[in-house]
């Protein structure tokens, strides 16, 4: 089994060309909630559901969030009423979100609801909530704290970030399952997500970091930086929000206490004299992920490096 910490959109490339290689049944897959958000009343879970709906095989590839060829409909009469539409919900996707939050308000963790949705869309994989506590990812601005959904989604990342918060983390406790799946896998992967507001939030949660530093089995991360750029999003803004330099090197640094391997892109080789430096094993790769053999095949370079 592998263990997999990811965010949404780029970790879901990498785990569905993961799944493709080796079955969704090999994966434990550890998702930040941090972007987490309530929303018309209803509780959003952004990347859990972007990876739920990779697995079950009905994600928007295109878009990189949603259900495929989803509607608007419910959406648009909320505008009508004067209800917010920033946040695109399509109608399928909010089925999706009436249901977890009836199983939450029910008395039912996050866990539960995951497990619940996720058995019923055939995700054969084990999709985790990195806490069943709410740890928020806030983004400072010149102008205060806001939510990551309302920089990221509701402002386009368009103001300026100059720090990074994961809130409430410090009294949050890893979900059932994860400190097991962490300390049981053959390897432990994190995919090319953004290390500020994806990756981060997993590992602020008190325990998560601990056990993956514990692990004698191989650590492999994934840069979502080539040749100092992103691949997808503000992952650079956030990465120096954090005090992160935006590079491969930067991310390596960020991860030297427990990484073993930082799978990187040939533009990105200037940088691995150093990154081996910090006593990291650097390996070249394709990682861009624009089709699905592109998926697969830089799954197939993981497997090989196992």
């Amino acid at each position: 089994m592998l263990a997999i910490l990811t965010g949404g959109t780029g970790g879901a490339k990498l785990i569905d060309g993961l799944a493709c290689e080796t079955g969704p049944e090999q994966l434990a897959i550890v998702c930040n909630t941090g972007d987490d958000f309530v929303l018309h009343d209803l509780y959003i879970s952004p990347d859990l559901d972007t990876i739920a709906y990779t697995l079950a095989g009905v994600a928007d590839g295109e878009k990189g969030w949603g259900v495929r060829d989803d509607t608007f409909a419910a959406l648009e009469w909320l505008a009508k009423y004067g209800e917010e539409d920033w946040f695109k919900l399509g109608d399928r996707d909010l089925a999706r979100h009436i249901a977890r939050t009836h199983l939450l308000r029910g008395g039912a963790t996050l866990s539960q609801a995951t497990d619940r949705l996720s058995r019923a869309l055939g995700v054969g994989a084990k999709l985790l909530p990195m806490s069943d506590d709410r740890v928020e990812t806030r983004i400072g601005t010149p102008d205060g704290e806001i939510s990551f959904q309302e920089y990221f989604v509701k402002r386009r990342w368009a103001v300026e970030a100059n720090r990074v918060v994961y809130k409430d983390a410090e009294n949050s406790c890893p979900a059932p399952g994860v400190l097991e799946a962490l300390r049981a896998a053959c390897a432990i992967i994190l995919c090319p997500s953004n290390p500020a507001t994806s990756i981060g939030p997993i590992l602020a949660v008190p325990g998560i970091r601990a056990a993956i530093k514990e692990t004698r089995k191989p650590v492999i991360a994934v840069s979502p930086i080539i040749a100092g750029a992103p691949v997808s999003g503000p992952t650079d803004r956030l990465m120096r929000a954090t005090g992160v330099e935006p590079t491969a090197l930067g991310v390596a640094k960020g991860y030297a206490d427990f990484l073993d391997i930082l799978v990187l892109a040939p533009e990105d080789r200037n940088w691995r004299t150093r990154i081996e430096a910090l006593g990291v094993q650097t390996v070249e790769l394709p990682i861009r992920m624009n089709t699905l053999e592109d998926k697969r095949s830089l799954a197939r370079g993981l497997l090989a490096l196992l």
